[in-house]
């Protein structure tokens, strides 16, 4: 079989794990990124490359041009592709066996975690300066601007998961509130809400229902909305905090690479402050392992500040006092 052929029957094989559309497209990206070296290396078109041309050698030397230009992170989510589809390709008897094992993964440093810069005090001017109306816009909303920041930072869900929320997602009785949150594969989770949340949630609707009229919205509908009405998107989302941080002065405490991700972040960071365990973060995060919850616990310990602080030099340190000089 063909190339692009084993792959699109690879790709429609994805569906049974509900991958998100995003997902999905990510791996035909990288499948089509290495064929395409793949080809050019094996001296054929992309579209007469068969699959059982794929030696350790010729994948091993597309992965070889791929990688060039690439970060180690592109790279490995490349090869994890690429090591499902040929494992696939051997199941369904293309293959004799898998070339991966020829292909070295680039190692990554550990990430370390990126919450908002500065005393701890970032999130709380957030949210007091955007809910005194400091976000100007067009067309201002604040109670949707400031459920949004704060659904981010009292849950931690990632932007897909925010996007995600129904009205429905929102159940149980006052006072003992849960968001039901569907995440990575499909999988869900329940967060426990407080009063705080579910007060500025029922703000927020009934100045929704104050702009579109009271009309009955079954429960599927799209809790977050723009200003049109519409269910808020990805692009949406990321403008709207973007803006928040500018206009609440705190865009200089948001590091590189990060934008609503710094707040799950921060919901993270200041949990693990305050004591919770890399099991309680893996399990309000709706992360698969434990090791990613690990990294905020490892960063920001009680008990290993507590040793640090332990350190004699500190005993010294505190005794001294610097020689103003003539």
């Amino acid at each position: 079989m063909r190339l692009p052929e084993a792959a699109a029957e690879f790709v429609s094989s994805l569906r049974t794990k509900k991958l998100s559309p995003h997902t999905v497209a990510g791996y035909e990206r990288d499948l089509r990124s290495v064929a395409a070296a793949a080809a050019e290396l094996a001296g054929v078109p992309v579209a007469d490359l068969e699959v059982r041309r794929l030696s350790g050698r010729l994948v091993r030397g597309a992965f070889a041009e791929f990688a060039g230009p690439r970060s180690a992170a592109s790279v490995n989510r490349a090869w994890s592709a690429w090591n499902q589809f040929l494992t696939f390709c051997v199941a369904e008897g293309m293959l004799e066996g898998n070339p991966m094992a020829a292909v070295p993964r680039p190692k990554q440093p550990a990430k370390a975690p990126k919450p908002l810069l500065g005393d701890g005090t970032a999130s709380q001017t957030l949210l007091e300066q955007v809910a005194a109306g400091a976000r100007k816009a067009r067309d201002p909303w604040v109670e949707r601007d400031l459920v949004v920041l704060a659904l981010a930072l009292v849950t931690g869900m990632r932007s897909a998961e925010l996007l995600g929320l129904t009205l429905g997602s929102v159940g149980g009785s006052a006072g003992d509130r849960r968001i039901q949150v569907v995440g990575k594969g499909g999988k869900t989770r329940s967060l426990p809400i407080e009063p705080p949340i579910e007060r500025l949630i029922e703000e927020y609707l009934a100045s929704r229902s104050r702009r579109f009229g009271p009309a009955a919205l079954p429960r599927s509908a799209a809790l977050l909305v723009d200003t049109g009405n519409e269910p808020l998107r990805r692009g949406g989302l990321q403008y709207l905090v973007r803006q928040c941080y500018r206009y609440a002065g705190v865009h200089d405490r948001v590091q590189r690479g990060t934008l609503v991700h710094a707040l799950r972040h921060e919901f993270a960071t200041r949990l693990a402050e305050r004591g919770a365990s890399a099991h309680e973060l893996m399990e309000l995060l709706g992360h698969s392992s434990i090791v990613t919850g690990q990294a905020y616990v490892a960063s920001t310990a009680r008990e290993v500040r507590a040793a640090a602080r332990g350190n004699p030099a500190y005993g010294v340190l505190d005794r001294l006092r610097p020689d103003p000089g003539p």
